[in-house]
């Protein structure tokens, strides 16, 4: 089974780790011309905007090789380390029967799809017309717009694992789930920017989620790495460790080096 999309597929739902297209237009305008509008520019809330990424997802010294960090840097049209593409899109369920995501991680981010029978917990078939499937997907870096075979990933689910190139497609370690379900449709930051969950997580309560360094700067020489490690607060909620209100509880969100949106097209 193949889980290829068109990029758009991906970034209109969900925009891949924000849902801006909840929330305005798609932002038109991934770093080089050579990669054009099929790529994609991720930042972290931390530091920019969609309308402003400021400091986007960066490979370190933009080499192509397994293990090389990832880092954030400051958006540029002529930087082809921020070229970036979805390698693979779908849904939690999808990933899962193509052997790339764990049962439990399916259990409990897809909608529990059963091999033997070929349906959801819902029972619907196919997988990703349930309600209960989160998003999950690739980050395949591509200078140029030329893909390179490996991913924005990690070795380990555990946290204080660092985040480098590894890869595309052999582990659950280069999956990324937007754990957008989740989330509380009443808060008015819903599909703003949310958490990126890795693919290798086991820890369900507090899972291990994509994290800038929250004591780095993008121009901090060594360059901050981005890592691992485990969502604080909740889900419900827009960041900054600020309070809302979700279902009558007074919950916290994420802190804002936790949370991920992402622009399409050239940047300025």
């Amino acid at each position: 089974m193949s889980l290829k999309r068109k990029v758009f597929a991906a970034v209109a739902a969900l925009t891949i780790v924000g849902g801006v297209g909840a929330a305005g237009a798609l932002t038109a305008g991934a770093a080089t011309p050579s990669c054009g509008p099929n790529c994609i520019d991720i930042f972290s809330k931390n530091f920019g905007t969609y309308h402003n990424p400021q400091f986007v997802l960066d490979v370190y010294q933009q080499a192509q090789k397994v293990g090389q960090k990832i880092i954030l840097f400051r958006q540029s049209n002529a930087d082809p380390a921020e070229d970036f593409t979805i390698s693979e899109d779908g849904y939690v369920s999808e990933f899962y029967q193509a052997g790339l995501v764990s049962a439990g991680l399916n259990l409990e981010y897809g909608c529990d799809y059963n091999v033997a029978t070929g349906l959801c917990a819902d029972g619907k078939t196919p997988a990703h017309t349930s309600l209960t499937d989160d998003y999950a997907f690739e980050i395949q870096y591509a200078p140029f717009g030329v893909d390179s075979g490996l991913c924005v990933g990690t070795t380990s689910g555990a946290v204080n694992t660092k985040v480098t190139l590894q890869p595309c497609g052999v582990s659950a370690g280069t999956t990324w789930i937007a754990d957008t379900l989740d989330s509380c449709p009443s808060n008015p930051l819903y599909s703003l920017e949310v958490q990126a969950i890795n693919g290798l997580d086991t820890n369900f309560s507090h899972p291990s989620v994509l994290t800038y360094p929250g004591s780095g700067y993008p121009t901090d020489i060594p360059r901050p790495q981005l890592f691992l490690s485990s969502l604080a607060g909740f889900s419900q909620t827009g960041g900054t460790g600020s309070a809302s209100v979700c279902g009558g509880l007074a919950v916290t969100g994420p802190n804002n080096n936790q949370l991920w949106g992402a622009v399409t097209g050239v940047l300025p």
